[in-house]
């Protein structure tokens, strides 16, 4: 492997099979321009998802045969747990299995940026367009450097290949959960049945000690509860990992240059959610 396959598959393959799952939940809501794209296309047409994920815009149109891929064998078992009648495969988008001059059209959204040189992300969007027929067009979606609206904040002047942090949480086991719940629930029954003990307190003075007992008791309540919560916390932080995904930022006009150096001729580009796309067509 050369130092760029090493890198891709150290942040971006092997992590997207470990977040696979988590990933998949986020990722339900198809943006309207792709949804626009997809829509717009004749009925009958054939057409591909490079990098397909969860395979959440496969279903879009159902007037068209989509196919879907991803190089995350964990996000392709997402897409069939989610329905199980997806066109869906493990491929890599830089060896599609697929023939060339096959297909009406292509969509890769937010996987070109995560090949880690300019070379290999020029190579990928040339590959996706060998799959398709002449006049066949495919929508690029990448991550876009200008952000500073947004929570992530990148902004021209910053590296345009940058690490992004996902975190991960583990499920605590469900005989964790039923332990601790068991324990506390245990101590907030003793203590709903508890009474206090008036033995040798005179009946004139029962009514303040029976006040004083019930502020203690409070207290204490407060107590185990600050310290259940402190524990939960710690092991929260212990079964969480922070995760690393290589993103290539781009730049406005970049991917426009990428997909004319890909062999494209540019049909329309713009700006949506903190990406650039470009609508490109093979000549």
């Amino acid at each position: 492997m050369s130092d760029a396959q090493l890198k891709e598959q150290e942040y971006v393959h092997d992590v997207y099979n470990e977040i696979a799952s988590h990933f998949s939940e986020t990722r339900y809501k198809p943006w309207p321009i792709v949804t626009d794209f997809l829509m717009g296309q004749t009925m009958g047409s054939i057409g591909i998802d490079v990098g397909c994920g969860n395979g959440k815009y496969l279903a879009v149109n159902p007037n068209v045969f989509v196919i879907g891929s991803d190089r995350s064998e964990g996000l392709i078992g997402c897409a069939h747990g989610i329905n199980s009648h997806y066109n869906v495969m493990v491929a890599d988008g830089l060896h599609l299995p697929h023939k060339d001059n096959t297909f009406d059209f292509a969509i890769s959204i937010a996987v070109v940026h995560h090949w880690t040189t300019r070379e290999r992300r020029i190579a990928a969007i040339r590959h996706i367009l060998s799959k398709v027929k002449k006049g066949g067009r495919a929508l690029i979606y990448c991550w876009a450097l200008e952000q500073k609206d947004s929570r992530r904040g990148y902004h021209i002047g910053m590296d345009q290949d940058v690490m992004v942090p996902w975190v991960l949480h583990a499920t605590p086991s469900n005989s964790n959960n039923s332990s601790s719940n068991s324990s506390s629930s245990a101590k907030g029954k003793k203590h709903d049945h508890e009474k206090p003990d008036l033995t040798g307190i005179e009946p004139k003075d029962r009514a303040a000690f029976v006040t004083k007992w019930k502020q203690e008791r409070e207290e204490q309540r407060a107590r185990e509860k600050a310290e259940q919560d402190d524990l939960e916390k710690k092991n929260d932080d212990k079964e969480s990992t922070t995760k690393y995904r290589f993103y290539h930022l781009y730049k406005e006009g970049e991917l426009e240059e990428d997909c004319l150096q890909a062999g494209g001729s540019i049909v329309n580009h713009g700006y949506e959610k903190d990406n650039w796309y470009v609508i490109t067509e093979k000549q």
